[in-house]
């Protein structure tokens, strides 16, 4: 990164201190320029959001190439939530200590592991493992589901998986087959709150090493604030099933195999 860049970013981290700075780094022809964005996050010492207003201006600029942040009196040392959204976005991230002044960068890898993935709430969460297990294993695709946390705490808002499972292409089974998804309602909640892909007596993940074994039955899920994981499905998790949902797609997928 050159120099005059890395001074722009040191500016904007020393200018919004105590908050986070963001900002994006845009390819205009051969050249590249820091272009400084606004923070709209809620709590803004703590993480940052970067204005979609600012995103689209920097876009008609030129080419959007990577993502700056700044860690308040932290280390550049990313974050959970850093790892995943800079998976989400596809694209690299900057992240500067300030005021330390370490500049570290990340880049996507393209292929996050199903299994022992950290919880980073709309990123990788329930939804999300479920998701990439349909994308992975059969191909499917399915629209942005966006959704903020702790939907499920109150009956005022929807409930997301109840509301949404047929226009996403499911139909409500009685029992389940390897495949479906086993929504839940763990904890007081006002609505089912978790999801899981029910693998029946095989653990085995599209592409990678389950490291499971025994009769099962087992279900891939990615229980909020702990890593993702296989488990034996029974006993409190049966309880708490209050949907079985199976894909229109899986039927596709088991005339072909």
């Amino acid at each position: 990164m050159r120099k005059h860049i890395i001074a722009a970013i040191q500016a904007h981290a020393a200018a919004e201190y105590p908050k986070e700075c963001c900002g994006l780094l845009v390819a205009v022809g051969r050249a590249q320029k820091y272009f400084p964005c606004r923070n709209i996050a809620t709590e803004p010492n703590e993480e940052f959001r970067l204005d979609p207003e600012d995103y689209a201006a920097a876009e008609d600029q030129g080419q959007v190439i990577s993502i700056v942040h700044s860690h308040p009196d932290a280390t550049s040392r990313p974050s959970s939530r850093d790892l995943a959204m800079c998976e989400a976005t596809a694209l690299p991230w900057h992240i500067l200590s300030w005021p330390e002044g370490d500049l570290r960068t990340i880049t996507p890898s393209g292929a996050v592991p199903l299994l022992k993935r950290p919880f980073v709430h709309g990123v990788w969460d329930c939804w999300a493992v479920c998701e990439e297990w349909y994308q992975r294993a059969w191909g499917l695709e399915f629209e942005t589901f966006q959704r903020i946390d702790g939907w499920w705490e109150s009956a005022e808002n929807p409930s997301l998986y109840e509301q949404h499972y047929e226009a996403a292409g499911f139909v409500r089974v009685d029992s389940p087959q390897r495949g479906d998804m086993i929504v839940m309602q763990v904890g007081r909640t006002a609505h089912p709150n978790h999801a899981g892909i029910y693998l029946g007596t095989d653990p085995e993940l599209p592409g990678e090493d389950s490291g499971t074994f025994g009769p099962g039955p087992f279900l891939l899920h990615h229980l909020y604030g702990r890593p993702s994981e296989i488990i034996v499905y029974g006993g409190p998790w049966h309880d708490r099933t209050r949907l079985i949902l199976r894909h229109k797609g899986s039927q596709i997928h088991k005339n072909s195999t």
